[in-house]
């Protein structure tokens, strides 16, 4: 029974430091993206023809990002993100109009994603490798998806990530398209890039 009362004396103590230091203090806080210049999704691709990309400049995101009081970020704790697929642009019609239909636009007009976990690493002041797992939606078909991003955080508290990701068409149910009556085969390979830039909008402790 001594034994037991003399390590609560000591044990509390340290509890007590744990709970006030300045590192236990975490904030939540909200973020919106925000339509700067530099925000953009783009597609990259191949075929037995050329390379070519396609890019969108017309999306929605949230996310709850958390910082220390020291002001490191320490965790992401959601993120969405939607993107209408009618936003993705070649510049030429004829490819915008075939891309749509096999995406089955029509019937799937947004291609969405959500962050399930996250892995927050600091590199260096201000700047995070955030490894990242979430569920992407394209053209009806659900997959997970890993991915690592880049991000800075702003000297006015906004947040700016990049990053690239390699897909496979065939992975989300959609046969690679053909153009110039099957002339040019597009290649089942695609990578998203992508650089997002952040505001904050709320927070909370």
């Amino acid at each position: 029974m001594k034994t037991i009362k003399i390590f609560q004396k000591k044990i509390k103590p340290i509890l007590l430091l744990l709970m006030f230091s300045p590192l236990a203090t975490v904030a939540q806080t909200a973020y919106q993206l925000t339509q700067s210049n530099s925000s953009s999704v783009k597609v990259t691709g191949t075929s037995n023809v050329h390379d070519w990309s396609m890019i969108s400049k017309q999306f929605e995101s949230t996310g709850t990002f958390n910082f220390n009081s020291l002001g490191e970020m320490t965790d992401v704790t959601a993120l969405k993100f939607t993107l209408a697929t009618k936003s993705l642009k070649s510049g030429k019609s004829g490819m915008d109009e075939r891309t749509y239909k096999t995406l089955n636009e029509k019937e799937f007009p947004k291609i969405s994603y959500r962050l399930t976990f996250a892995t927050v690493t600091m590199v260096q002041a201000n700047r995070y490798s955030i490894q990242t797992t979430g569920i992407l939606s394209i053209a009806g078909k659900t997959q997970s998806l890993s991915m690592k991003v880049m991000a800075l955080v702003n000297a006015d508290g906004s947040i700016s990530c990049h990053g690239s990701e390699k897909l496979m068409l065939t992975d989300y149910g959609i046969e690679p398209p053909s153009f110039m009556l099957g002339a040019m085969k597009v290649g089942n390979n695609l990578v998203i890039h992508f650089e997002l830039d952040y505001a904050k909008v709320s927070s909370a402790k």
